[in-house]
């Protein structure tokens, strides 16, 4: 953690401190997905089982796909510390939750690319997910995993995993998804619902994004693009957006498979896969954005073609 080290905290002392106060607010990104939301809810509910008081908030909706993780309300209150889990920069907050980019007194994370932006960082490179260092977290508490935690846990490894079929899947990992599955997790329901369910718009939206599909650098980069006319003729939601990432760097041959995603204002929003230890990362740091060496994202303003040209010259350096 480089010139940080003061701020980065072992489970033990993260335990500490959430045992010395009784309110938390805790903060998931926005556009959140499982692990976020797994991440988040999982620390809510055992918080609460201490006896505490937590809620989570998120600048954007929880997509319907994670419904059957539940969180139930809570009377208002002020909290006293703020929390964020699976946040690896303020700018990840979104607009309603920008407001305590200040103020996090400790971030658990997975992402190396974190800004070390929190008062304490609870970081761990090496895990599969954020649900995998919050499930080490609640029993350094000594939270009980009760079965809604359990699902919490086990959603947000599996989406991390690519249902733990990525090469962030470590023994640790499958280890503790197994101990979720004996602690009541609905393993089969949540595959099922995360892996196997799509709408019919994000189908649509999918069928048309792959006619988009092209190759460069001897095939080595293949990329797709998801405009915002093609949401508008299919009506997919923000919601269907999720898992588009890796369709590209499944085909034979590729190294960097790249998403791009047209927002509004001519920003474009690029989600980078790569295979074969080419460093994702890397490739969007170019741009301001970073994740991890096989997955990570950024944002580029400009048309599409110097977009793409962008991306493509950024990936050749990597290759």
């Amino acid at each position: 953690m480089g010139n940080s080290e003061s701020r980065g905290v072992t489970h033990a002392q993260a335990s500490a401190f959430l045992l010395r106060e009784d309110e938390y607010l805790i903060l998931a990104h926005a556009s959140p997905d499982g692990d976020t939301i797994g991440a988040t809810y999982a620390l809510c509910l055992g918080l609460r089982a201490l006896g505490k008081r937590a809620y989570v908030s998120c600048s954007d909706p929880i997509p319907e796909r994670y419904s059957h993780l539940v969180l139930p309300e809570i009377p208002a209150f002020e909290p006293r510390v703020i929390v964020s889990a699976d946040i690896a920069d303020t700018q990840l907050l979104g607009t309603a939750n920008s407001v305590y980019a200040d103020n996090v007194a400790l971030c658990i994370d997975h992402h190396p690319s974190n800004t070390l932006y929190a008062k304490q960082v609870l970081l761990v490179p090496t895990a599969s997910s954020t649900c995998e260092i919050v499930a080490e977290l609640l029993k350094e508490l000594g939270v009980e995993i009760s079965t809604e935690i359990a699902d919490c846990i086990y959603t947000g490894m599996a989406t991390d995993t690519g249902c733990f079929r990525y090469s962030n899947t470590s023994a640790k990992t499958l280890r503790l998804a197994a101990d979720m599955i004996e602690r009541g997790a609905h393993a089969a329901a949540i595959n099922k619902r995360l892996f196997e369910t799509v709408s019919r718009q994000r189908l649509a939206v999918e069928m048309l994004a792959l006619q988009t599909l092209e190759f460069y650098l001897d095939a080595r980069v293949a990329l797709i693009v998801i405009s915002r006319d093609m949401r508008a003729k299919t009506g997919a939601a923000e919601t269907d957006m999720e898992g588009f990432a890796s369709l590209p760097v499944r085909v034979e041959g590729v190294l960097v498979g790249v998403v791009i995603r047209e927002k509004e204002g001519g920003v474009y929003k690029l989600s980078v896969r790569t295979n074969n230890g080419v460093n994702a990362s890397a490739i969007c740091a170019h741009f301001g954005g970073g994740g991890h060496v096989a997955a990570a994202g950024c944002k580029i303003t400009g048309t599409l073609a110097e977009v793409k040209t962008a991306i493509i010259n950024a990936a050749e350096k990597a290759l």
